[in-house]
């Protein structure tokens, strides 16, 4: 029996429409934040400027040392976890660990982690402050899986393990694995990005293992507590080729994600989310921001000319 996760040639297919670069910059460049535009630029753009976005991202620094505003479903100027991710995978993306900002961040973090190693979804200051109706914040919140997930993940890619808050946070992590639950696909996807980045690669290739093992065999995730139809898609989970997540996906199913993703730009120049949309200015925020992941993920598997 042929192994559907093994990489085949692709069948032939009808030729696809052409990513239009140009009006992808447009719609940036129109509604996105600064900080995306700046993305674009070095991303896209004809001269790479690591320098522009890494200034843009300073903006969203606070005195305490963590990161505010980023998170476009959580309106609040306080620092928060889910912003320090973001921030964090920005850093990753232009490739520079500016050590006052990383450990910095960190530090901060460090001051809402709870015993376990693990940090809140979001913490209480996001109170009186707009956000999304999942971003609701209680006193004493739990650790989260996801978000925890999410920062150690890509504080092991910035290669951030000389900073004590690492540690503790994948003991915390090590330990939550083993009660994941797939109802959750947005806790999947950053504990996958985690296993991925982990720098013990046989404990990782073991939970990997048993990950595959759980999945539905089409590989695809419903979003339980999401919109009607919301799916996690495989390539939110593994954004490149060589990503760790790849494998717990059949082959098939990340080329017919392509194609999907590759037609599936706006008429307007933009990509669309799946998720509910509380608020028009979040709403551009965030296309903006998929927009480029969009646009990154077709080049990292080879979809861009």
């Amino acid at each position: 029996m042929a192994d559907p996760f093994k990489p085949t040639a692709p069948p032939m297919r009808e030729a696809l429409p052409m990513t239009d670069i140009a009006a992808a910059a447009q719609f940036v460049h129109g509604h996105g934040r600064l900080l995306e535009r700046r993305r674009f630029d070095h991303l896209f753009g004809p001269t790479p400027d690591a320098g522009a976005v890494l200034r843009a991202l300073d903006a969203y620094r606070n005195a305490d040392g963590g990161v505010g505003f980023l998170e476009p479903d959580l309106r609040t100027p306080a620092s928060q976890p889910s912003a320090v991710l973001y921030a964090f995978e920005v850093l990753d993306e232009v490739g520079e660990t500016p050590r006052a900002f990383t450990h910095g961040a960190l530090d901060w973090l460090q001051t809402v982690t709870n015993p376990d190693g693990g940090v809140p979804f979001v913490l209480p200051t996001a109170q009186g402050w707009p956000h999304a109706p999942w971003w609701a914040p209680t006193e004493d919140p739990p650790s989260s899986l996801l978000m925890t997930a999410g920062v150690a993940s890509v504080a092991h890619r910035l290669h951030l393990e000389d900073h004590p808050w690492v540690a503790k946070a994948d003991d915390y992590l090590w330990e939550a694995l083993g009660s994941l639950s797939l109802s959750d696909p947005y806790a999947f996807r950053y504990a996958v990005h985690f296993l991925d980045a982990v720098p013990d690669r046989d404990r990782a290739t073991t939970h990997l293992d048993q990950l595959r093992e759980r999945l539905p065999e089409d590989g695809r995730l419903t979003v339980e507590a999401g919109t009607e139809g919301e799916t996690l898609s495989a390539l939110e989970v593994a954004p490149r080729p060589g990503h760790a997540g790849a494998v717990l996906f059949p082959q098939a199913l990340i080329e017919q994600q392509l194609d999907e993703l590759q037609q599936a730009q706006q008429p307007d120049g933009g990509w669309d989310f799946s998720w509910a949309a509380w608020n028009p200015a979040v709403a551009f925020e965030w296309r903006g921001m998929v927009t480029l992941d969009a646009l990154t993920t077709l080049r990292a598997y080879g979809r861009l000319d």
